[in-house]
C-alpha cells in the first residue's frame, strides 16, 4: 500500500509541473454501501466530506485528486458491518459548457482507501448483540482500491453529483467480497 500512496503522490507532483491548479472544493454526501460477491447483505447509508483541488490541463480535461472520510459497509437480519475509510481518488475529468455558467462534468479513475476505524454489531439473539473491531487480524483487510465513476452539475461554485466506486480489492479472505459504493455529493468551489 506505501508504494501505491508513493507513486500516486509522485505522479499528482510531475502533473502539476504541466498543469495549474485551478481551484479548491469541499464537498460532502451520502453513501449507500455494500459488498459484492459471495456475501448476501442489504446497502448501509453512511456519509461521505472530504475536498480536493484540480489541475487543469486546458478548458476541458483536467486531474481531480481529493481526500475524503467516507463510511461504508452492510448489514442483514439485526448484523452491521461499519467501516471508516480515508479514501484518495484521482479522477481525469471532462468539463462540457451545456449552458450560462452551468457544466457538466464527467470523471474517472482510481480510488485507494485505507480503513480507519469501526465496529461490526452481531446479533446474537435473546436481545444479546456483540461488538468488535471492523479492522484486525480476523476481519476486513484495511486497505482498499477500486475504480471510481462520476458526473456532476456546477452551478457557478455549487457541485451537485452522483459518484460511483467498484472495489478491485477482496476485503476479507473468504467470500471474496469487494467494497461497492454509490454517492450523493454537493460541495462548494474555492
Amino acid at each position: 500500500m506505501k508504494k501505491s500512496v508513493l507513486f500516486v503522490l509522485f505522479a499528482l507532483i510531475s502533473v502539476a509541473g504541466f498543469s495549474q491548479i485551478t481551484g479548491w472544493n469541499a464537498k460532502v454526501g451520502m453513501n449507500f454501501s455494500n459488498y459484492t460477491g459471495d456475501l448476501d447483505l442489504n446497502a448501509k447509508v453512511g456519509f461521505k466530506l472530504g475536498g480536493g483541488f484540480e489541475y487543469a490541463f486546458n478548458d476541458t480535461w483536467s486531474l481531480q485528486p481529493s481526500l475524503f472520510l467516507a463510511s461504508k459497509g452492510a448489514k442483514k437480519d439485526g448484523n452491521s458491518i461499519n467501516a471508516m475509510y480515508l479514501e484518495l481518488p484521482v479522477m481525469a475529468a471532462a468539463r462540457f459548457n451545456v449552458a450560462d455558467n452551468t457544466n457538466l462534468v464527467v470523471n474517472a479513475g482510481p480510488y485507494f482507501a485505507c480503513g480507519i476505524a469501526g465496529k461490526q454489531k452481531i446479533d446474537l439473539g435473546n436481545d444479546t448483540e456483540r461488538k468488535v473491531d471492523t479492522f484486525g487480524d480476523d476481519a476486513l483487510k484495511r486497505f482498499d482500491a477500486g475504480l471510481g465513476v462520476g458526473v456532476a452539475l456546477e452551478f457557478g461554485r455549487i457541485i451537485a453529483g452522483l459518484d460511483g466506486q467498484f472495489g478491485l480489492v477482496d476485503v476479507q479472505k473468504f467470500g471474496n467480497p469487494k467494497n461497492m459504493n454509490f454517492s450523493i455529493i454537493v460541495g462548494y468551489k474555492f
